[in-house]
């Protein structure tokens, strides 16, 4: 219920609708084909359709992992009333702000599909690995959402660190680019956990290989370890919410 008012309070009176979950993967899309082109034009190569492929594939499990850590964040604060008077396990607001960030990666799915086919990716039975790739992706968005929900409650400058984080993180990770491009410097990209999700979707998807078990198995320790710590941490502190809030 809480993910379905997230979700309609969203697009109420929108005149775009749905299409708005449409926006920032498709910024990111854009931008990305700006930097690589003129990168190419000056390397004198042409833009590679693989390449292509890899940013249309990557920008919208990135838009969710941005989305849903912001509006997770901001998820028990701005819930205050209910926070300070409902009974419930306040562990909800955060998962239901992440949920709701989901809905729209969900509304994406469709037409990167569509411009996979287009641009002539073929799907083969390796695509199956993005199932379990995106869960890992789903259970990191709500542990780091659950971390941070407490600590905004607490501390009011957590939203703005975020911002600030959100915003520089794509360049360090491999959303606009593929690790292997870094060269000796692909395993210190590959320790920030998302990249090995995101570069795992690529090699299944668009190369149609199994990804890297063990950076797949070290993301998935990372998003166990971390959601972990969080529900522990959330527990904790759950007592002093309505004191703090």
């Amino acid at each position: 219920m809480l993910t379905s008012r997230e979700v309609t309070i969203r697009y109420k009176q929108s005149v775009m609708g749905f299409f708005w979950a449409l926006l920032m993967p498709t910024m990111v899309v854009l931008g990305g084909l700006m930097v690589r082109a003129a990168f190419s034009r000056i390397a004198g190569a042409p833009l590679e359709t693989e390449a292509i492929a890899a940013m249309v594939l990557k920008a919208s499990p990135w838009a969710f992992f941005v989305s849903g850590v912001r509006l997770a964040t901001n998820s028990l604060t701005s819930n205050s009333n209910l926070v300070t008077r409902a009974r419930c396990p306040r562990i909800v607001f955060p998962i239901s702000a992440m949920l709701s960030a989901l809905f729209d990666f969900g509304v994406a799915l469709i037409p990167i599909v569509v411009a996979l086919a287009i641009i002539g990716v073929p799907l083969s039975t390796h695509a199956l690995w993005s199932l379990p790739l995106l869960l890992i992706l789903v259970l990191m968005v709500g542990g780091l959402g659950v971390l941070l929900a407490t600590a905004n409650l607490f501390y009011r400058d957590v939203k703005y660190l975020v911002e600030v984080f959100l915003m520089f993180a794509i360049f360090f990770t491999p959303v606009l680019y593929e690790a292997e491009m870094l060269g000796p410097w692909k395993t210190w990209a590959l320790l920030n956990p998302v990249a090995p999700v995101l570069e795992g979707l690529f090699a299944s998807v668009v190369r149609a290989q199994a990804p890297d078990l063990g950076w797949t198995l070290y993301s998935l320790c990372s998003s166990l370890l971390l959601a972990t710590v969080a529900a522990f941490v959330f527990r904790a502190a759950e007592p002093s919410f309505a004191d703090n809030i």
